[in-house]
């Protein structure tokens, strides 16, 4: 168990819009120094969380403390406390960089040094650019840079990645790690999974507004006892040898290609047999489940863009 003090503190959250309930009696804490997942389709109910949390909307029941504060009655003070990058920022597009860092610096009487933010976030070179000329990674660098010129003690960001390519898509990451050892609370909303497992450790899955799982990505892996799959590309591979092996469930075989579906130690069982049968792929592989398969069955619903 953390014995970190928690800095968000959530409970029984409750919001509607007319018959709509977006946020259903959802209560969770989140330590100092975490990065947190929040996850879910559009609609789960994870933008209205952290919109509440930011003071930007009104919740209609439960309670939420933010570094102590209510965001409700003490927004002004709450907000010169936290970074915010929400899903649908956007810039002027004439505005330059530097431009962009010293007018969201004068709105704190706390800043950090905009040279080391241009430096720290790889917009140096790009300072004198206009917004509409920088790429997608350029410009969700800057809404990250904009996000800490106040040196914050806890930053949301809102569906950081969505529409990056893989390079820029894992360069963000980095940030974010990056922001991570240097002791901020990263609260990351996000539709990636993928992005989830990697950078979260802890996550928190909604569906239909209600909090339906929390825990580590590896705990919310291990609870959901899914099959192990072991692959490979080889010529002359009988079935039946690796059907009979413990803890094989199924082998599937098209063409060359083989996956062995099963628990427990799979790979090793399956490497000694094939090699046994003096075969040794070149391509041996295992594909262990993701927290893509715990979303599925929790929700019965694939995670979409």
């Amino acid at each position: 168990m953390s014995t970190a003090r928690p800095v968000v503190e959530i409970h029984n959250l409750r919001k509607t819009y007319g018959p709509v309930v977006a946020v259903d009696d959802v209560s969770f804490s989140i330590d100092a120094g975490e990065v947190f997942g929040i996850v879910g389709l559009n609609g789960a109910g994870k933008t209205t969380t952290v919109e509440c949390l930011i003071g930007l909307r009104k919740p209609d029941g439960g309670d939420i403390r933010v570094l102590g504060l209510d965001p409700r009655s003490r927004s002004r003070e709450l907000r010169a406390r936290i970074g915010v990058q929400l899903q649908q920022a956007a810039l002027p597009a004439d505005l330059k960089v530097r431009e962009a860092l010293e007018l969201f610096a004068s709105f704190y009487s706390r800043r950090v040094d905009r040279e080391e933010l241009l430096a720290t976030w790889g917009l140096a070179e790009k300072q004198h650019a206009r917004f509409a000329t920088l790429s997608g990674g350029q410009k969700q660098r800057l809404f990250v840079a904009l996000a800490l010129v106040n040196d914050p003690e806890i930053v949301f960001l809102d569906e950081l990645t969505t529409g990056l390519d893989p390079q820029a898509r894992r360069g963000t990451w980095e940030m974010i790690s990056a922001l991570r050892d240097r002791g901020v609370t990263v609260v990351l909303v996000t539709h990636s999974m993928e992005e989830a497992q990697t950078l979260c450790g802890r996550v928190a899955i909604f569906d239909r507004g209600r909090l339906v799982a929390l825990d580590t990505p590896q705990r919310l892996i291990a609870g959901l006892d899914a099959e192990t799959r072991v692959g490979f590309t080889a010529a002359g591979v009988v079935p039946a040898v690796l059907a009979g092996l413990p803890g094989v469930a199924r082998v599937e075989q098209r063409g060359d290609e083989v996956t062995v579906h099963g628990r427990g130690a799979l790979l090793a069982r399956v490497a000694s047999a094939l090699a046994g049968e003096g075969i040794v792929p070149a391509d041996l592989r295992v594909e262990q489940a993701s927290l893509e398969d715990v979303f599925l069955a929790l929700t019965g619903r694939a995670m979409r863009d």
